[in-house]
């Protein structure tokens, strides 16, 4: 099989590459390196199972043909982080989707089934604990940015579904749970490899809010392995699944945990949300997945403890910070 990934040199998207080609498949990516690196994927680049186009999902004729010679599509490529979506609105809702659109249209005029990566953001602030893929969703007003990413990605959703619906299209969309592992970065607003870079450089870890908001963190590992096997599977077609892990952790715990599993003597120190993000930030005070959805189709879950993934996330940024110094 040849696979095509959007946004490839993210940070989920590079995982998806390895993984894809570790099976035997052959790889394209296509990225605009606004928020993947090319250092995410250098080490494929020799592989001739793997090939990487440095442009935008937008450029409709490179899209054309990459989708033509590709069996199946990986929609990944879209704006990430929090601190990237409060800063810049506009970016975010037309890189969604813009870029959704133009993929679901090279999808169809060659009939290449396609996976929509969509996001937990979709349930907003919802108090139903935990969400199921067909909960209600509660959002806040327009005057409020942070609540654009969940928007541009629930017409994301649609879209794809309206493609399935009206053409037949082949489409799974995936709800992805606050990713974690190496190659993240903290730069978007990602408190994981924020709070390790600030633990590793002997700095307080920033914790917005009270610290009482929970996640689930799943290791990018197992989320990979869901993808690909939803993509392999006919009766996923045309369905969402939520695709995360079901343990709650306390954003100020996982600030003692990350201490702990690094042995670092750093304080922690709270920062209000308007400092961190603007007047008029909202949060959400609990994102857990209903996985069971996704359990019941491909037997799923994320199996990897979030020690183990924090100590790999350290172990990449102690590499990093070693490389740089040696240069």
């Amino acid at each position: 099989m040849k696979a095509l990934i959007t946004g490839g040199a993210g940070f989920i998207g590079s995982h998806l590459a390895e993984y894809l080609l570790s099976l035997g498949h052959q790889v394209a990516v296509i990225d605009n390196l606004s928020t993947g690196h090319l250092e995410n994927v250098q080490y494929l680049l020799p592989n001739p199972a793997f090939h990487l186009t440095v442009d935008t999902v937008t450029n409709e004729l490179v899209l054309d043909r990459l989708v033509s010679e590709c069996d199946c599509i990986y929609h990944l490529a879209a704006a990430v982080g929090v601190e990237l979506i409060v800063r810049s609105p506009v970016h975010t809702i037309e890189t969604n989707v813009m870029g959704t659109s133009a993929v679901l249209r090279a999808a169809r005029r060659y009939r290449r089934p396609a996976l929509l990566a969509s996001t937990s953001e979709i349930y907003g602030k919802s108090a139903r604990v935990p969400f199921a893929e067909d909960d209600d969703r509660v959002l806040g007003p327009t005057t409020r940015s942070r609540w654009s990413y969940s928007a541009s990605k629930a017409v994301d959703e649609f879209l794809a579904l309206a493609y399935h619906k009206e053409y037949g299209l082949p489409v799974v969309i995936v709800r992805l749970f606050n990713t974690i592992g190496p190659r993240q970065t903290g730069r978007y607003g990602m408190v994981v490899p924020r709070f390790v870079s600030q633990a590793l450089a002997g700095q307080p870890l920033t914790v917005y809010g009270d610290g009482t908001q929970t996640r689930c963190f799943a290791d990018v590992r197992d989320i990979v392995r869901g993808l690909v096997a939803l993509t392999a599977h006919p009766d996923a077609n045309g369905q969402v699944f939520n695709l995360g892990s079901n343990r709650e952790i306390a954003i100020a715990d996982l600030a003692r945990l990350v201490l702990a599993i690094i042995g670092s003597g750093s304080d922690i120190v709270y920062v209000p949300y308007e400092q961190a993000y603007g007047a008029g930030y909202e949060d959400t005070l609990r994102r857990v997945p209903d996985v069971s959805r996704v359990a019941a189709l491909i037997g799923w879950q994320a199996t990897t403890p979030l020690e183990d993934t924090i100590r790999a996330v350290a172990d990449a940024l102690s590499n990093d910070i070693r490389h740089n110094h040696a240069r």
